[in-house]
């Protein structure tokens, strides 16, 4: 088998390939052949040394992904749900960026309707996140009016298709012109293009979009507080990740850049947000893997949007596994849309 170490961090040159035997399953893991490995921004911070849940769980050297899709190749005496040669999708915290991966049975799911082999290498990631921030962090009410930032990403694309699903009103943002019409595929009711519409919080404003009731942030300093500000009265303004504190380019943590945007980064006030009737809620989900049974609910809520029809693929870039290095080039450049997936050759 072929796996992908990162000894130290730094850029794309850290990024080796090896050649191990094949993994043994544990009793209650399954030993996945890989077809596909979905490729997540957040691997592109295990690369760079600064994602919080690398350094807590695995250290260096380290090999990052967090989801695969492919066929059994063995199983665990204890495994009752799967057999060799069935064709599955897991999560993995880590170690996904390999030819052949074990991943425990409940973290193994079959492939969610409507979706190929490959295609469904990337679907864990997003779709829990996207799952767990709109069903299981709050209640939103019926027909809510959200705001998508990064909406033609692959967090964004499943915000905005179970949103609709549940008939919500939403509002995506996005970075280049050639996003707009693929965010509007994906259900969003209304588009903005910020390379085009650098007022588009004012023509928010204008069209009477100031009164969400939860915003999805996961740029940084540039949007949080104006996210917040367009809260209305009970709004939630949820935040995964803070993009716009890296470079888009180089592969190398620009330290002058992450200094200045920390420093920028607002601090919101408790007792403002009580008078308000407005809150903050952020999280990772890479440390929500270990919770066995909310796992299960978000997994068992998924497949069930997909049997409907509810969800489905978004756009698809794939890229052999050998060139995993332009995989994270093109995450990174902020020109991807949709998700990237790595392709073995098995």
């Amino acid at each position: 088998m072929k796996k992908i170490i990162i000894r130290s961090p730094g850029s794309y040159d850290k990024i080796e390939y090896q050649e191990l035997t094949s993994p043994e399953p544990g009793e209650s893991q399954v030993l996945i052949s890989v077809k596909g490995i979905g490729v997540n921004f957040a691997d592109t911070l295990v690369r760079l040394g600064v994602y919080e849940s690398a350094k807590v769980y695995e250290g260096w050297p380290i090999t990052p992904g967090f989801e695969v899709s492919g066929v059994v190749k063995k199983i665990g005496n204890r495994v009752t749900k799967y057999k060799v040669g069935d064709e599955v999708v897991a999560f993995t915290r880590f170690n996904g960026y390999a030819t052949e991966v074990c991943t425990n049975e409940i973290h193994t799911f079959p492939l969610p309707k409507g979706f190929d082999l490959l295609q469904a290498a990337g679907f864990p990631a997003v779709y829990m996140t996207a799952y767990y921030s709109l069903k299981q962090l709050f209640i939103l009410p019926k027909k809510a009016k959200i705001l998508v930032h990064s909406a033609a990403g692959g967090v964004g694309s499943a915000l905005v298709q179970i949103a609709k699903a549940d008939g919500h009103f939403v509002v995506g943002v996005v970075g280049r012109a050639d996003k707009v019409d693929y965010v509007k595929k994906m259900g969003a009711d209304l588009v903005f293009d910020k390379s085009t519409q650098p007022n588009y919080w004012e023509e928010l404003k204008t069209l009477g979009h100031n009164d969400f009731d939860a915003a999805y942030d996961a740029n940084g300093y540039t949007t949080l507080m104006q996210s917040y500000n367009c809260l209305r009265p009970t709004g939630r303004l949820v935040v995964y990740g803070s993009h716009s504190l890296l470079s888009k380019s180089g592969g190398k943590l620009n330290y002058l850049k992450a200094a200045y945007g920390l420093w920028k980064t607002p601090k919101f006030d408790p007792l403002k947000m009580v008078t308000s009737n407005k809150s903050i809620i952020a999280f990772n989900v890479s440390f929500l893997l270990e919770e066995d049974t909310l796992v299960q609910e978000n997994l068992e809520g998924l497949l069930k949007y997909a049997s409907k029809g509810q969800i489905f693929p978004p756009e698809t870039t794939y890229i052999p596994f050998e060139q995993a290095a332009e995989a994270h080039k093109l995450i990174e450049s902020g020109r991807s849309r949709g998700k990237i997936v790595l392709r073995t050759q098995f």
